[in-house]
C-alpha cells in the first residue's frame, strides 16, 4: 500500500504545476523539454508526454493533452480535486500504481511506434 501521510506538498506541488501550466507556455523562447530516457536510448518512458499534455489541458486543449499522454489529464484533474477537497492522507494500492505506470508507458510506445 502506498500511504501519503501529509499531503501539503503534495498540494503545494499540485498548485504550482497548475501555475506553471498555464504560464509556461507565454514566456518567450520557452524550451520543450526533452526526456532523458528518450534522448539516449530512443526509447519514451513512461511519463514522456506530461509536459506537453498538462500545459495543454491547462489551456483547454484537450486533443493536443490526450495525443501527448491522457495521464496529462488526469494529472490536473487530480490536482485539481486535491487543491479543493483536502484530503489529510491518501492511500493506493501498490499494485494501482504500478498498473497506471505500465498503461503509460504502453500508450507511450504505441504513440512512438514501438508496439
Amino acid at each position: 500500500m502506498l500511504e501519503v501521510p501529509d499531503t501539503g506538498d503534495l498540494r503545494t506541488a499540485g498548485g504550482l504545476m497548475l501555475a506553471a501550466a498555464v504560464v509556461l507556455p507565454a514566456l518567450p523562447g520557452h524550451p520543450s523539454l526533452l526526456c532523458p530516457l528518450r534522448t539516449v536510448t530512443g526509447v519514451p518512458c513512461p511519463l514522456c508526454g506530461m509536459t506537453t499534455s498538462v500545459e495543454a489541458t491547462m489551456h483547454l486543449r484537450f486533443g493536443d493533452a490526450f495525443a501527448a499522454t491522457p495521464a496529462g489529464i488526469l494529472a490536473v484533474a487530480l490536482a485539481i480535486v486535491f487543491l479543493v477537497h483536502r484530503p489529510k492522507t491518501i492511500r493506493l494500492p501498490l499494485a494501482l500504481v504500478f498498473a497506471v505506470l505500465a498503461l503509460m508507458w504502453a500508450f507511450q510506445l504505441h504513440r512512438f511506434g514501438y508496439l
